[in-house]
Formats: C-alpha cells, structure tokens, sequence
C-alpha cells in the first residue's frame, strides 16, 4: 500500500496522519488577510517572531493609534486554541473574534512541550522588541494581558506558571483563559462517561510523554502551593454550559481561590445554552451570547479595580451571563477611553505545520 495514502493515525475531526508523514487536516485551514478590517477599524499585519522555527505572529490594533503620537495601550498576547493540532494565527475564524474584541476593548516531529516553549519565546519576544515599530510607538509593557481559547487557553495557564525570566522585569497582570483544555484521568460530570476520546487525543498531542494527570493537561493536580507560581494578579475563566470541559474551569477557579496563590481576583464567566467556543463558531454580530463574550473579556482586560467590573450573580459560579455594569460605550469602559494591542502568535502544531487540506 501507497505510504502517503495509508493512515497511521486517524484523528477525525481534527487531522489524520498517513505512514509517510504527510498530515491531512480536516478543519481549521481557513485563512485571511491582515489589513484593516472595515467593520471594526482594527488594523492587522502578519511579522516573524523566530524564522527558525516558524514561529509567527499577527499583531492588531486600532487603526487611529497609528497616528496618535504618544499613545501606548497594554499588551495582549493571545494564543489560538485547536486542540494543539488545527488553526493558525492567521486563522478567519480567530481574526473575525480577535478584531471584535480589540475595537472593544509544531508533527509529532514537534509534540507537546513545543507549544508552551514557543508559546514563552513569543511572550518574551513581545516585552523585548524594540525594533518592531508597532510594539515600540504603541505598547506599554507595564500593562501585559495573556489570553487564549481551548488549547490556547491551556497555553496561557502554562506560560503563567513560569514565574520571573521575562525581559526588563515584566510582568503579567492578567490572564483570561477561554474555554480552556484541561482533563484529567477521573471523569467530571460534564464530561460523561467514555474518556477514550479526550485520553487518545492527548496522548497524540504530547506523543504519550504525559498522563492525564500531568500538570500540563491537568491543573488540578497541582499541590495548593504550587498554584503560588501562577504569575499574575487577576484570572478570568470561561465557560460554557453545553462545554464537556466546563466542569474543569469550574474547578481550576476554586482550586486557584483555595490555593497559595497571591492574586487578587478569579472570576468564572458562565454562558448558558452554549458550547466549547461558541464565539468562533458562531460569529455574528446580533449573537448576543458572543456580544456578551467580547464584552466580558475587554471589561476585564480593561478594568482598574478588581470585582469592579462584574456583578456579584456573574462572579458566582454557575450564574447566568450578564452584561458587564462597569461597561459605559463601546469605547470607554469606567468612564475612560480604552484600547488593547493585540498579538496572535502562531505556535508549533503537534501534527505537524501543514496548514492545508492536502
């Protein structure tokens, strides 16, 4: 039989992988343009964080800073999920939510740790260079936002927890992990009762190194003192009802609140009648579950004191979704006028990097 046509791995929806080592993926592959989006006034543009390792980056942000002098907005690294196997930084799926949110507010040849060393190597890279135009006229490295959805989101967690080692002492303020990628050996109950799926899938991604009750993939293992490496002063968690892993952000949420860390503030953002991101799958601009969303992330971000920007019903666990009451207009949040300058950075895909339907 044919090597390139005789399946090794079939790992249907996401991708399969034939003998030969060519990858085929079945989702995920959409692609656009940087450029200025006409519908939110966002600007984008595609640079290169390391050519070595094809590490890459789409940095957003709103087109009147580009001629405002002397204007500098915090920073948002944002890493794309896809079951660490699917998507890019130059995603349609993730430029339609990330321009959103910005008005408002690598084969088994590379597994499992890759993503969370290029995942650091892009936060590093975007609190250092100084010769990136964009970043040297417009960002304000004192106000540095991580942030990420599903297996992003799992990305983000893991780069927090490398407490110190990034440039000039910067540090990161805030983390919003949306619908994240966690599990664990031990079902919960929005998980139900078959794990072979969730098991068999990360045993691809990091190629059967780690467990399911590794760290990387499940936070909750972690000792209560360990959480104390969680760099960050404020953490939002998403979810979603209809998500299987909604009951893990739960979790992570009481785990944090429980544990040594010394942060200010975790939050649960709870949507009913909805599923694992819900906001990239359906993305027009009368959903008001995904409105919601946008808003609820760019309070957060934007917000200037803590529990400040939600009420108590949305900061309880399992509430119903509410519109943020600190939220003034689309431009001005506690009253003061606020943007983000957005990084999407483009991390090594376990699978491999081809990033078409072959």
């Amino acid at each position: 039989m044919d090597p390139d046509t005789e399946v090794d791995v079939d790992m249907s929806p996401y991708l399969i992988r034939y003998k030969s080592g060519r990858v085929r993926r079945l989702m995920g592959t959409s692609k656009v343009a940087a450029g200025t989006d006409a519908a939110t006034g966002v600007t984008s543009k595609d640079v290169v964080v390391d050519a070595t390792f094809g590490l890459a980056a789409r940095l957003y942000i709103p087109s009147d800073a580009l001629t405002t002098s002397g204007a500098r907005l915090p920073i948002l690294v944002y890493f794309h999920g896809g079951a660490f196997s699917i998507h890019s930084a130059f995603s349609a799926t993730h430029s339609r939510f990330l321009n959103a949110l910005v008005s408002a507010s690598r084969a088994v040849a590379h597994p499992l740790p890759a993503a969370y060393d290029d995942a650091w190597a892009a936060l590093r890279w975007a609190v250092s260079r100084t010769e990136e135009p964009w970043l040297s006229a417009h960002a304000d490295v004192a106000r540095l936002f991580v942030a990420g959805d599903s297996a992003g989101a799992n990305m983000a967690h893991q780069v927090t927890l490398r407490l110190g080692g990034l440039p000039g002492g910067a540090r990161i303020e805030r983390i919003a992990l949306l619908h994240p990628y966690f599990r664990g050996k031990e079902l919960v109950p929005s998980e139900g009762t078959d794990p072979r799926s969730s098991d068999r899938q990360w045993a691809f991604v990091c190629a059967g190194r780690y467990g399911m009750d590794h760290p990387f993939v499940n936070p909750l293992a972690m000792t209560a003192a360990e959480w104390a490496s969680l760099g960050c002063r404020r953490v939002l968690v998403a979810v979603a009802e209809l998500d299987t892993m909604s009951e893990r952000g739960r979790r992570y949420v009481e785990a944090l609140r429980g544990s040594a860390w010394a942060g200010e503030e975790a939050v649960l953002y709870v949507t009913q009648g909805e599923g694992h991101v819900f906001f990239l799958r359906n993305f027009k601009e009368s959903d008001r579950a995904m409105q919601d969303m946008i808003t609820a992330v760019a309070s957060f971000l934007a917000s200037s004191t803590a529990g400040g920007w939600l009420s108590p019903s949305v900061r309880s666990l399992g509430c119903p979704q509410l519109l943020m009451l600190s939220f003034r207009s689309s431009s001005s949040i506690n009253e003061v006028n606020w943007s983000v300058f957005c990084l999407h950075f483009q991390a090594s895909l376990s699978g491999g990097f081809m990033d078409t339907i072959t």
